[in-house]
């Protein structure tokens, strides 16, 4: 069993962690690390720059003008991190704007403990690349073994699924929102989840960055399914901003409108973390996509639907 002290400073990286049956070594967490909730005790490592109750747009503003004038959008407490003195930092080098980055821990640490931490940095593309990850962070805990186990039972799921839909021509277009103004759609791993679930993800594709996409663009493909799961955000806060996709030109006269396929899914607690619960995200996508087929039970938890 691992004896080393651990500072998390990503949600997916410290779930990982704890489902490697490690929570006990964790001494610090991000100030966005709430899952298993009992992590929320933890001393909090990090801090935002820019206010929580913002809207879609005004996030996106601020966003870029910070990383315009090259700060970071996260920093790095740096007197926590040194009296908590950790052996090992998981970080990240995926995207500036959902935790705290590589540069940013290293520039926080770099001549400042008291000994050398050991930082992993993950930066997954893919559900791979996610199930790679976990066994990274596991060999770097010493706990390879337990890595792979984990990564074996979440593949088993996934593989459920897959065999499920083995011989099933039904593949429904999707699109799944990630940011609601200015408008994005999911890239990276979530076309590849849309396709293990039995959908045909629109737009974007799988291992490339989610981009900015005009609203015309996913009128014109007309998606049988519209899937709301914009990044860091519960589906209660969803619903407070949900009025910018309800005003959009056209909305009313889309395929998934009219045949009551527009869902609401928790992109922060599933979607946009690459951790052991991408697994339940594609269990989500599932139980949207082909709800005769599959019932998880994640409705009105996970996903709601979104009746205009």
């Amino acid at each position: 069993m691992s004896s080393l002290k651990i500072v998390s400073l990503l949600p997916s990286a410290t779930e990982i962690v704890c489902a490697l049956g490690l929570e006990q070594s964790l001494v610090g967490r991000s100030h966005e690390c709430d899952f298993p909730e009992s992590v929320k005790q933890l001393p909090v490592c990090s801090e935002a720059n820019f206010p929580d109750n913002l809207s879609s747009a005004a996030i996106d503003v601020k966003v870029k003008e910070i990383l315009a004038d090259a700060l970071s959008v996260y920093t790095v407490k740096r007197d926590v991190v040194k009296e908590l003195a950790p052996d090992v930092v998981i970080t990240q080098a995926q995207c500036e704007v959902c935790a705290v980055s590589l540069q940013e821990v290293e520039q926080a640490l770099e001549n400042y403990l008291d000994k050398e931490a050991h930082i992993v940095s993950l930066q997954p593309n893919s559900l791979d690349e996610i199930f790679n990850d976990i066994k990274t962070v596991a060999v770097a805990l010493n706990v390879a073994d337990k890595g792979d186990t984990l990564v074996e039972d979440l593949q088993e799921r996934v593989d459920i699924i897959r065999h499920k839909l083995k011989f099933s021509d039904n593949k429904p277009t999707v699109a799944c929102i990630e940011w609601l103004e200015p408008m994005m759609l999911s890239g990276n791993w979530v076309p590849g989840l849309v396709s293990i679930a039995g959908g045909t993800n629109v737009l974007t594709e799988a291992g490339k960055h989610s981009p900015y996409i005009q609203w015309g663009e996913i009128r014109l493909q007309n998606p049988e399914v519209i899937i709301i799961m914009p990044c860091g955000f519960s589906i209660e806060r969803t619903l407070k901003e949900v009025d910018i996709i309800l005003q959009l030109p056209g909305f009313n006269d889309m395929k998934a409108v009219k045949n009551n396929r527009v869902y609401i899914a928790d992109g922060n607690q599933y979607f946009n973390r690459p951790g052991p619960r991408i697994v339940d995200s594609i269990e989500i996508l599932a139980e949207i996509i082909h709800p005769k087929q599959f019932i998880f039970g994640y409705e009105g938890d996970g996903w709601i639907r979104f009746g205009v």
